[in-house]
């Protein structure tokens, strides 16, 4: 198992401290493979740039599709356009392939026998390991955990226990780059508000 992966699964269990946005997912998803394929040898940051690194491809196929996605040649791409790009409907992409490997399963919402379906957990191995590394408070697992809601707010400027200044600064790009998604929600809220006014009049 991976690192995103395990944040798939620990943001489908059940009655979770609050809703999980997409979007938050997504970007959150992104870094935590990009801390998957630092751990695995197949990239490096350099400063702020994410640079390739073996050439050994990830067993995983969604970590091997995110390898494929790296800037080989210079410039090389920043960890927060890294994230923006690889990002995009990634949690969709992850519900999808954990769906295929039998780690969730549809699921029917409301009376209905033809209404709208969900997807919830299936007790697998691999869903254990993710909540006992929730449980045993992994300090990657947590801060990224922490970038989408979850597990109460991260004081700031804070990541206690990551150690490697290499994954600070990705934990760390993450949450900017939550914080910015929920920032352009808010402005768009804003000008839909002021937009709904100017139809009302006074």
């Amino acid at each position: 198992m991976t690192t995103a992966r395990d944040l798939f699964i620990i943001t489908m269990a059940p009655a979770p401290e609050r809703t999980v946005g997409q979007g938050d997912l997504s970007l959150a998803l992104a870094g935590a493979e990009l801390l998957d394929l630092l751990d695995a040898g197949a990239v490096t940051v350099d400063g702020d740039l994410v640079v390739p690194g073996g050439s050994s491809v990830p067993d995983d196929r969604l970590l091997a599709a995110a390898a494929a996605e790296i800037t080989r040649q210079p410039p090389h791409e920043r960890v927060e356009d890294w994230l923006w790009r690889r990002g995009r409907d990634l949690a969709a992409a992850y519900q999808d392939a954990l769906e295929e490997d039998g780690e969730l399963k549809r699921k029917r919402s409301g009376l209905l026998p033809f209404g709208p379906k969900e997807v919830e957990l299936v007790d697998t191995p691999a869903r254990r390991r993710a909540a006992a590394r929730r449980e045993q408070g992994d300090p990657v697992l947590a801060s990224l955990a922490s970038a989408v809601g979850l597990d109460g707010e991260r004081p700031e400027g804070e990541e206690p226990g990551l150690g490697d200044e290499t994954v600070t600064t990705v934990v760390a790009t993450v949450h900017e780059a939550v914080m910015e998604l929920e920032a352009v929600r808010q402005q768009r809220t804003i000008e839909n508000t002021a937009f709904a006014n100017v139809w009302r009049g006074p």
